[in-house]
């Protein structure tokens, strides 16, 4: 008994079931995805993309490096251990995360040569793709809480950093969590598409574009707030100069 499928739509592949086991797909990826097989890329195209590719990986290796050092002299030495540089050291943790989920999502995404293959959709490829949205994620908002901490240590006259900081850490990695996690069952359950690598329903990439872009606007508000404070407590004049050098 032989099982036969035909092909119905774009992006449908089959496989035929024989006596002597499951043939080999078809139609081919590049018909199945709608590429035409007479039709080449450039080879300066090809070159483009090889080098922009190329270049954010030397970036990223080199910024995994040089955080690494970071994160280790900044956890030898107890002098340096304060509310100031815990934070930093999250947003170097967050930076190191985000380098190391774009290596993760290249060798997933980008495995073998033939990277045309609209039909991956495995468990492992979407983990891979939520664990690369929540790195991002938690990257911009801890820049955020770095623009917020340094607001509220001008405009407060009793910090209690240590309760800030408990705080802090809730936003900058609990935030993420949950708009990452809510995205992932939306898409689970109404755009359960490919990878989850192209956000093709504007709706329910928001649940992530939404916070990334509002953490930008507040913290861009934050820096012209911070700006302004300095400006004004440098030219106070019950501000002396030793007392002004510890704004600049």
């Amino acid at each position: 008994n032989v099982t036969f499928s035909t092909v119905l739509d774009i992006g449908d592949i089959s496989r035929n079931c024989t006596e002597d086991g499951w043939s080999e797909p078809f139609p081919h990826y590049y018909d199945a995805c709608g590429f035409d097989e007479n039709e080449t890329e450039s080879d300066n195209q090809d070159y483009y993309y090889l080098s922009v590719k190329a270049l954010y990986t030397v970036g990223y290796s080199t910024s995994l490096v040089s955080l690494t050092t970071a994160m280790v002299i900044l956890c030898r030495f107890r002098k340096l251990h304060c509310t100031r540089n815990f934070i930093h050291m999250n947003l170097f943790v967050s930076f190191i995360l985000r380098a190391i989920s774009v290596f993760i999502k290249d060798g997933v995404l980008y495995a073998e040569q033939d990277g045309n293959h609209c039909f991956i959709s495995t468990v492992e490829c979407k983990a891979v793709m939520v664990f690369f949205h929540y790195c991002v994620m938690s990257n911009y908002f801890w820049l955020f809480i770095e623009g917020l901490y340094l607001f509220t240590l001008l405009v407060e006259t009793f910090f209690p950093e240590r309760r800030y900081f408990y705080w802090y850490t809730i936003i900058g990695w609990g935030t993420p969590t949950i708009c990452v996690t809510v995205w992932a069952v939306l898409r689970l359950h109404f755009d359960d598409t490919g990878c989850w690598d192209m956000n093709d329903n504007t709706a329910l990439w928001w649940v992530i574009k939404g916070p990334v872009v509002g953490s930008i606007m507040i913290n861009f508000v934050l820096f012209i707030g911070i700006i302004v404070i300095l400006v004004q407590k440098l030219q106070s004049p019950d501000i002396g100069g030793n007392e002004s050098s510890i704004y600049l």
